[in-house]
């Protein structure tokens, strides 16, 4: 895997991870353990690494920068405790989940105090307009989970789709780029670029998800091949197989608004991934991408646009 974008953040990223390991000092035992092992558990930092190259580029100062980094990984961090608990699931990057170990509510409880203790970080810095932004990328992740709860499954919707992997992943990206610019006092088109940078990243980083659902290995990926269709979740591979081979007949029953049984989703699994649907939807990923990079095109040429050029292309090579 190419991680040589982390490179010019690495002593960073220590550092935000001690912060937000500190963040349950003085607190009951077996919260500390909690986050400590979640932080443990690996993951790639992205996020966090997006908002120190931003910030080193456009030359934030570096405590403030540390902690907003702090804060975006820790809000991630408790939307993933949430999100194993609502889908039910055991495993994470091959480690158990919290939601495996406690119950319900102390997996709950343990979330909240993460949310509450993000806010914070945000709130440290200083800036109104960055908590403003922070609530407003926690609304827009928590709307779009209950729009997905409460919206009927087995949807066939192009748009709709675009809207949920939005609200789901590219809002955060979103905020990792363009928070990092407040914080570094450049203008409302600098801070609007590296907005955009971060939405089109983050867009194209969840249709790869969603493309590895089909064709990763089920243990790296953590969960069985084709497993959001077998629960009724349509993305863009399946989309796009449906707009190419309009007579499959499991594809006519999704557009019909009937839900597969589990031998027609794996046998529609089988057929998108032997499909062109994959290579439509990695091209709909690198045009992200692309877009992506223009939006960099027009800061200096330094180290830091280079990793963030680089996190770019990773996203779309990333095997997991």
């Amino acid at each position: 895997m190419n991680t040589t974008y982390f490179s010019p953040v690495q002593e960073g990223i220590q550092k935000v991870e001690n912060l937000m390991r500190s963040q349950a000092d003085n607190q009951h035992p077996d919260l500390r353990a909690a986050l400590d092992l979640l932080i443990s558990s690996g993951g790639k930092r992205v996020r966090p690494t997006i908002t120190l190259l931003a910030g080193k580029m456009l030359g934030a100062p570096e405590t403030e920068l540390i902690t907003l980094a702090a804060a975006i990984e820790m809000l991630h961090t408790a939307t993933l405790v949430h999100d194993d608990l609502i889908d039910g699931s055991l495993l994470r990057r091959g480690i158990p989940t919290l939601n495996s170990r406690w119950t319900p509510a102390a997996t709950v409880l343990t979330g909240d105090f993460m949310f509450a203790r993000a806010a914070r970080l945000v709130a440290d810095t200083g800036s109104i307009e960055l908590m403003k932004v922070f609530a407003n990328t926690l609304s827009t992740i928590v709307n779009g989970e209950i729009t997905q709860l409460f919206t009927n499954r087995c949807q066939v919707d192009r748009e709709g789709y675009f809207d949920r992997i939005y609200a789901k992943t590219a809002s955060l990206f979103e905020t990792s780029a363009s928070t990092a610019a407040i914080l570094s006092g450049v203008s409302r088109d600098e801070i609007e670029y590296m907005r955009r940078y971060g939405h089109s990243v983050g867009m194209a980083f969840q249709i790869i998800d969603d493309i590895l659902d089909f064709t990763g290995d089920e243990a790296s990926v953590g969960k069985p091949t084709g497993s959001d269709l077998l629960q009724g979740i349509i993305t863009l591979p399946t989309i796009l197989y449906i707009e190419t081979y309009p007579v499959d007949p499991d594809g006519i029953s999704l557009i019909n608004g009937d839900c597969l049984d589990d031998n027609q989703a794996i046998r529609l699994a089988k057929a998108i991934r032997n499909s062109q649907a994959i290579h439509l939807a990695y091209e709909e990923a690198q045009r992200y991408v692309q877009k992506a990079l223009q939006y960099l095109s027009g800061f200096s040429d330094t180290p830091e646009r280079r990793a963030l050029e680089d996190i770019a292309a990773y996203i779309v090579q990333r095997s997991l």
